[in-house]
């Protein structure tokens, strides 16, 4: 088993509340805004710039019709996995199974491009083989999620569109409190695309 650490983007939903607003054909992925370092891309960009440093590995989970987000994790060094589900389970499931071999898994949203880098790091040191480990803002859980090792076959067994909360039940959380209003921040609509 390698001590190595794998990311695992999700990019494969519809972001329907984000094309009723923009239009049928605005992916949101691609959307421009300026980062938290004040430097202009696409949400996805932004994300994957954020997470490089401190993984190993990226996997990349996208759709078969996505083929510019995929060009884009590929630009970036990612290893991409295309499937035909917008189910957040199974594309989890399905990023694991492409690389099991980690002691442990980020799981990151392809829409969260404000998160700290200092908060991505903090959950990527803190993962440990049987813990689950999620930053704390305001009194709520937010993302990235950190899984160790001891969780990858309960990943892999994850269908439909309910992701990866179910195995916290019961779980050892390492819950890490952040000053990062950015863990809470997706671009589910077009305004969201501005951070304050």
């Amino acid at each position: 088993m390698r001590e190595t650490l794998c990311a695992i983007v999700l990019a494969a939903g519809h972001g329907s509340r984000y094309r009723q607003v923009a239009g049928p054909h605005r992916n949101k992925l691609l959307a421009q805004c300026a980062g938290r370092d004040g430097v202009e891309r696409a949400v996805l960009e932004h994300v994957l710039v954020n997470v490089r440093p401190v993984v190993d590995k990226i996997v990349l989970l996208t759709r078969p019709d996505y083929t510019s987000v995929a060009e884009l994790g590929l630009r970036h060094g990612c290893e991409v996995v295309v499937l035909d589900s917008p189910g957040m389970g199974d594309s989890i499931a399905a990023a694991v199974a492409a690389e099991p071999d980690h002691r442990g898994w980020l799981i990151v949203l392809g829409d969260m491009p404000f998160i700290q880098v200092n908060t991505l790091k903090c959950v990527a040191q803190s993962v440990a083989p049987d813990a689950i480990s999620v930053p704390v803002h305001d009194g709520c859980y937010g993302h990235p999620v950190g899984f160790g090792r001891g969780f990858g076959s309960a990943l892999m067994g994850l269908a439909g569109e309910k992701g990866a909360k179910r195995l916290f039940q019961g779980a050892n959380i390492n819950e890490l409190a952040v000053d990062d209003p950015g863990v809470l921040w997706d671009v589910d609509v077009p305004a969201a695309l501005y951070y304050k």
